[in-house]
């Protein structure tokens, strides 16, 4: 057993619910970075596992390099926030396979826009699945996001031996494509109504990078002014990125005090096309796949395999991938990148 079974049955639920999860991974730089990612634990819950297109492997590349990830993911207005801090362990070594489970972990249908399968199953840039599992170290919970300013409940991992990554590919990584980045307060002007609240990352005293939803969230001159709940287990000092929903996601340094995040912007990071116009993940324009599919042909040649074949028909759902159906969240159909 992978222990998280000696967690409350409100909190093992939350997670095995989950359809997304804010997904942290650090830098080379040392900056936390969030992605919102659909999540699918294996069935014991050893791990919590995300993914992300072989055709855009950053996520990926920042945990096999450092293996301290976060996770955040919640039960709703009224249920439980559960954040987990991780070991990153990166698969590759079997693209075949990934294929088959992230299908059958996840599916189609909603990012789908219509498409058949028969069609749909020709989009091998995105298919072509690098997963990453996390060994949960420890997870902290609050019974719901009014508790937040208390201290969190607190499970730990004992003493282990985490798992490790596959071994890295040989040779160059593809280089990154030019997606458009425009100036961060452009960015910044429509986001800040107050209808769509940001999270905040920044990395705990021991740097495991950790996304928490802010209260509020006003556009200064230098960047944001947040309101975070004063639960939060970080200083909430240093690097730090803001990002809404995956769509805009800004790099800079955070100061916290008396519950109040002020960040000082330095750059808005690019804007990956298939988060921008979901549609664009199983039908992208012909520039968008060329660009993909030339990125994925590199990577799978590092690799020494092949582009996976995809099967004719669906493989069916796995028993929480059926539990995950049945929780849809209207999130969804906004992640692209990392699901």
């Amino acid at each position: 057993m992978s222990g998280l079974n000696a967690l409350p049955a409100e909190v093992e639920a939350t997670i095995e619910r989950c359809v997304v999860a804010e997904f942290a991974t650090v830098s080379a730089a040392g900056v936390p970075i969030d992605t919102p990612v659909y999540c699918f634990p294996s069935d014991d819950l050893a791990t919590l596992d995300v993914a992300t297109g072989l055709s855009y492997p950053a996520k990926a590349d920042r945990a096999r390099r450092n293996p301290k990830v976060g996770m955040l993911l919640s039960g709703g207005r009224d249920g439980p926030v559960v954040l987990v801090r991780g070991r990153a362990a990166v698969r590759d070594s079997d693209l075949q396979g990934n294929a088959a489970r992230y299908l059958s972990e996840i599916g189609y249908d909603a990012i789908s826009f219509g498409l058949p399968w028969s069609e749909a199953r020709k989009a091998v840039w995105y298919w072509t699945r690098v997963i990453i599992e996390v060994t949960p170290e420890r997870v902290l919970w609050w019974d719901g996001p009014h508790s937040m300013d208390g201290p969190p409940k607190t499970w730990c991992r004992s003493a282990a031996v985490f798992p490790a990554s596959d071994p890295e590919p040989v040779g160059r990584a593809s280089t990154a494509p030019n997606w458009e980045t425009p100036p961060w307060r452009d960015l910044a002007q429509g986001r800040v109504d107050g209808s769509a609240l940001p999270h905040l990352t920044v990395c705990d005293v021991d740097g495991y990078p950790l996304p928490v939803q802010v209260r509020s969230c006003e556009l200064t001159a230098e960047g944001f002014r947040m309101e975070v709940p004063r639960g939060v287990p970080w200083t909430g000092v240093g690097p730090a990125t803001v990002t809404f929903f995956g769509l805009e996601t800004f790099v800079g340094d955070v100061v916290t005090e008396g519950g109040a995040s002020s960040i000082t912007i330095e750059r808005a990071l690019p804007r990956h096309p298939l988060v921008q116009s979901p549609i664009e993940v199983l039908q992208p324009s012909a520039e968008i796949k060329d660009t993909l599919l030339r990125r994925l042909e590199h990577e799978v040649s590092r690799r020494g395999q092949a582009i996976p074949t995809i099967p004719r028909e669906q493989p069916p759902l796995t028993r929480l991938a059926k539990v995950r159906s049945i929780n849809p969240t209207d999130r969804v159909s906004r992640i692209s990148d990392g699901s």
